[in-house]
């Protein structure tokens, strides 16, 4: 073994080691949808200048989403009920009396300058005597700076000092020069009570630190922030960290009811969604197996430990995992085969060209020549990741994390785990002499097909633009005549809570429940001992809640009664989505440009307007379809969008290589010829997913079928698209350019191949 093999083999293990050892000990966090969690009802109450109405309590709730956010606890579900109350549910959350605590506080911190305590505080100045953070009275002057002029907050551990944790605080607008001037005031006092500023939370000294001796008189702390010290503990200061990064309620509220909430799917539902995994990855690396043998095993053993490592990792971060969510991640399985075909493929085409130097050789120039289009397609993917973490809000930034984690992994496993593998593989003896047994030595039918046809699919691009063209017309009539079926996440609904004199089995509610027409209510239970029925849907008629409530009786719940009943808004807000929007469009402007100084211009805005094109008929037909536009279909639609670049992304780079190769080569013809070349990956790549698509739409039950349709709508679309729409618009675009083509590259010094000794005869 070489050395370079031996070192990527050694990194391989400890990086494997280290996720099932990660996966072992640490416990994954479960959402809602799989485990339930604790409920809490708020209701907003009148404050002393602000009423307690809609508008209130919607600001509220975006305070509220912002808390949980802090607070670590992902993929929590946030609606308001009626006018003023909210419904908060924290999935797997281990302390929920002391998470009621944290979410309900008022948070309305204010920063007040000490002077000694003389028992005589001027009230009409504001001044007021509280006990300190250690039971001693202070005398507090007039708050100098309010929740409102701070714009951020985070807790950090002093480990350079060890002198526990503190919080950092950076200022908006004037709260930076305010703080500045009563830290000024403060640093000339010889008191030490005098240099004193105290954080004051809901009337009560969090902390009140007293100004250095080394910061000058009438100079203060500048630069626009400073630091919370104290005697806090780990969970106190990042608590206080998230209600200060929060900011204010704009109205009190107070906590009406704390219960345990059940998992929103059945048993059944979840068990069908895990047999449709298993049997769509068995089927996918079956079919790796067999259009690549050794190596399509050995990438099937890759995409294993790429398994472990994301779910390492996910775990590792204390991501919540959701139904879909696992979906997302078993379908990353799928296309984290993209890399390793791209390889294979490579190595193809280099053993065909020079049989007799041999399929090690082959094969790390398959690994060299494939790195620019695996970098390239997953550069933009975590670029759009990483916007949607810090742009956007709730499910969307979720989204974020698990994408970025699945695409670093899928790096892992193919240019590391399946190189190590491949290469030990194909330097045996045996193996050698042997090539057919690869999976390496032939092209491939489909490719020699299309080398011997040479079919000109380009002649035709006015053809291929106009049927996309009328595709993205009758998808756009679609949502235009039939309108977007927005589910309860964006337009809310109504929840009914049902008490039975009989305890009832939940699965056995559901199917009450969707036997009276209702297939998509979220059905769970409700209260301290689960012996409620919470039934959650789209806006029902009075004649519709006594239907499930007589559908309740007759499938066994004995005197059904009707405890509560309130409309609820959205879970997925105005806000929230105008998060997702903006931090959709940054997404998009960053990939166009950095696809631009990768390639050219005229390549990235044929691949960002094919992506357009695939999402706008997958919102296409699901309008037509009726069927719901929700949280799962945002997941799907995310999923899509990273799919088309890559692919994109895949064929752009065989037609730069082809055109540096041959500038003064038609540029119709070169991109000909670099879409038929990339056909057999992108074939191969597609039906990896698509067979764990196929076992989730027919076997993965209701919860997911939509979530597979989308995606595999998205699949067979973005395919088409990849070569009749972005590469004709490409063709379109390079015609209307005045961007030369590029240079020929300059012929490189023979690089010696792996087991070439360099001896000459």
């Amino acid at each position: 073994m070489s050395r370079p093999l031996m070192w990527r083999a050694l990194l391989a293990l400890a990086i494997i080691a280290g996720s099932i050892f990660v996966a072992l000990t640490q416990p994954a966090k479960l959402g809602l949808d799989l485990r339930g969690g604790t409920q809490i009802v708020l209701e907003t109450k009148d404050g002393p200048n602000v009423k307690a109405n809609r508008e209130s309590t919607d600001r509220a709730l975006e305070v509220l989403r912002k808390r949980v956010d802090a607070l670590g606890v992902a993929e929590s579900s946030i609606t308001r009920s009626g006018e003023r109350r909210i419904i908060v549910e924290l999935p797997d959350v281990q302390d929920p009396k002391r998470a009621a605590e944290a979410v309900g506080r008022t948070a309305q911190l204010t920063a007040h300058p000490v002077r000694a305590n003389d028992g005589k505080p001027d009230k009409k100045n504001g001044e007021q005597i509280l006990p300190d953070e250690d039971g001693r009275p202070i005398l507090l002057k007039k708050a100098a700076l309010s929740g409102a002029q701070i714009r951020s907050a985070s807790a950090s551990f002093d480990q350079q000092n060890m002198q526990g944790w503190y919080i950092t605080v950076d200022f908006r607008g004037d709260g930076g020069r305010i703080w500045q001037k009563i830290t000024a005031e403060a640093a000339c006092k010889s008191d030490p009570d005098d240099r004193r500023i105290a954080f004051v939370l809901d009337g009560k000294v969090i902390s009140s630190p007293v100004v250095q001796e080394d910061v000058p008189c009438n100079v203060g702390i500048s630069g626009g922030s400073t630091q919370i010290t104290g005697q806090f503990s780990a969970r106190e200061a990042k608590e206080l960290a998230a209600l200060i990064q929060g900011g204010s309620l704009p109205v009190p509220v107070e906590i009406i009811e704390q219960r345990v909430v059940g998992p929103t799917l059945g048993e059944e539902a979840i068990q069908a969604s895990w047999q449709a995994a298993v049997i769509g990855i068995v089927l996918t690396g079956l079919f790796i197996i067999w259009i690549y043998r050794l190596v399509g095993f050995l990438a099937t053993l890759a995409l294993a430990a790429y398994g472990v490592i994301s779910y390492a990792a996910l775990v590792a971060m204390g991501a919540t995992l959701t139904l879909p969510g696992l979906a997302g991640f078993v379908l990353a399985i799928g296309m984290a085969v993209d890399a390793n075909v791209l390889v294979f493929e490579r190595a193809r085409e280099e053993y065909a060209a020079v049989p007799r130097r041999g399929m090690r050789p082959a094969l790390v120039i398959g690994f060299q020549k494939a790195w620019s289009a695996i970098a390239d397609s997953n550069i933009t993917t975590v670029l759009a990741a990483g916007l949607l973490f810090f742009l956007a809000a709730g499910p969307v930034r979720g989204f974020g994390v698990t994408l970025t984690i699945g695409v670093l992994a899928s790096l892992v496993s193919a240019l590391l785990v399946t190189r190590v593998l491949a290469e030990w593989a194909v330097s045996r003896r045996p193996i050698a002499k042997r090539p057919a047994l690869t999976g390496l030595s032939k092209t491939g039918r489909v490719r020699d097909w299309l080398d011997r046809k040479q079919p000109d699919l380009m002649r035709r691009k006015t053809l291929w633009l106009t049927v996309s063209g009328l595709l993205v017309a009758g998808s756009i009539a679609g949502i235009v005549i039939q309108g977007l079926n927005f589910g309860v996440e964006f337009t809310g609904g109504r929840q009914v809570v049902y008490s039975t004199s009989q305890r009832m089995d939940i699965n056995d509610a559901r199917a009450a429940v969707a036997d009276a027409g209702f297939p998509r209510a979220v059905v769970q239970t409700a209260g301290t001992d689960g012996e409620d029925i919470s039934i959650r849907t789209e806006k029902l008629t009075n004649a519709e809640v006594d239907k499930l409530q007589q559908a309740l009786e007759k499938a066994g719940g004995g005197t059904v009664t009707k405890e509560r009943d309130e409309l609820i808004g959205p879970s997925l807000g105005s806000e929230l989505r105008k998060k997702a929007l903006i931090a959709l469009g940054v997404a998009l402007a960053t990939q166009l440009i950095y696809l631009a100084v990768r390639f050219r211009f005229t390549f990235g805005a044929a691949a960002v307007l094919a992506m357009f094109h695939d999402v706008i008929v997958v919102t296409g037909v699901f309008a037509w379809l009726g069927k719901p536009i929700d949280g799962v279909f945002l997941a799907a639609l995310l999923t899509i969008i990273g799919y088309s670049v890559n692919d994109s992304v895949v064929v752009f780079d065989r037609i730069r290589e082809l055109w540096r190769a041959a500038p003064e080569e038609r540029f119709a013809k070169i991109a000909n010829r670099g879409a038929l070349q990339t056909v057999p990956r992108t074939v191969n790549t597609g039906m990896g997913a698509i067979f764990i698509l196929a076992a989730l739409a027919l076997l993965g039950g209701d919860s997911l079928t939509d979530f597979a349709i989308a995606l595999l709508l998205g699949i067979v679309v973005g395919t088409y698209s990849t070569v009749f729409t972005a590469t004709p618009l490409a063709i379109v675009f390079q015609a209307r350019s005045k961007t030369p083509a590029p240079k020929p590259k300059l012929a490189k010094r023979p690089v010696r191949q792996p087991g070439d000794s360099g001896a000459v005869v």
